[in-house]
């Protein structure tokens, strides 16, 4: 349910970033911005602090704002507002997801009080089991790897310079492809080295394999952008100025 959640959001922002007429960064990404309906439907809303990116720029300067402990340490040092902020924040609700923890709380040790910090250094330390939620079924060896990967994703987007994170549209390639690694029969019995790797990385060599899979007749260049068109319904814009 939580990698659903991830996905969706993600492919929201992704929608955002690469397939609106003049791209839009969200630049407050967090979990009370990311609304749940009856079916656990993901609805990315809150759009009154997003911008408009010209087409011909990549970046904007800007006054910061944002949330902190969301907040992209990069763009909180340069005040240059890029999609890759969208992306760090996500990453620390990606945390937040894999943790059960607050992105930021004065009432855990110094060392944990910052998710993102905290998170990135217990990776390091391989120490991932110790810091998931108590509620994450970790029972299971499929689970076990989607959880890993997931956390291997949280960390490249939580890198500190922004040409080191992954694009949004890249991300949602990632946990689609987990989500289909945990559905797929396979999935249970092992993956051969060809479909384990163009799932978890559909931008890599198109898998040609037999079946229905995806690959055998179609580019992965499409695949990135698989389901876009969907991602308005999960995007809640505001009536008014959005505050």
């Amino acid at each position: 349910m939580r990698l659903k959640i991830a996905a969706e959001t993600a492919g929201a922002l992704a929608y955002l970033h690469s397939a609106t007429s003049m791209p839009i960064i969200h630049r407050d990404v967090k979990t009370t911005n990311i609304l749940l309906d009856d079916n656990y439907i993901a609805k990315v809303a809150d759009f009154g602090a997003s911008r408009l990116i010209p087409i011909d720029q990549t970046q904007l300067t800007t006054l910061v704002q944002g949330t902190l402990g969301y907040l992209d340490p990069e763009y909180f040092h340069s005040s240059q507002l890029t999609e890759k902020s969208d992306v760090y924040s996500f990453g620390v609700v990606l945390a937040e997801l894999l943790t059960g923890k607050k992105a930021l709380s004065f009432n855990r040790p110094e060392s944990e009080r910052n998710l993102a910090m905290y998170f990135v250094s217990s990776m390091k330390e391989d120490r991932l089991i110790e810091i998931l939620d108590d509620h994450v079924n970790v029972d299971e060896e499929i689970i076990i790897k989607q959880i890993r990967e997931v956390a291997i994703l949280t960390k490249r987007c939580l890198k500190v310079k922004g040409d080191d994170r992954p694009t949004m549209k890249e991300v949602t390639a990632e946990l689609d492809g987990l989500i289909s690694l945990g559905k797929h029969p396979w999935g249970r019995d092992g993956f051969g080295f060809e479909e384990t790797e163009y799932l978890l990385n559909p931008n890599s060599e198109r898998y040609n394999g037999d079946g229905d899979e995806p690959g055998g007749n179609c580019s992965t260049s499409n695949t990135s952008y698989a389901g876009f068109d969907s991602m308005k319904n999960h995007i809640i814009m505001p009536h008014d100025d959005g505050r």
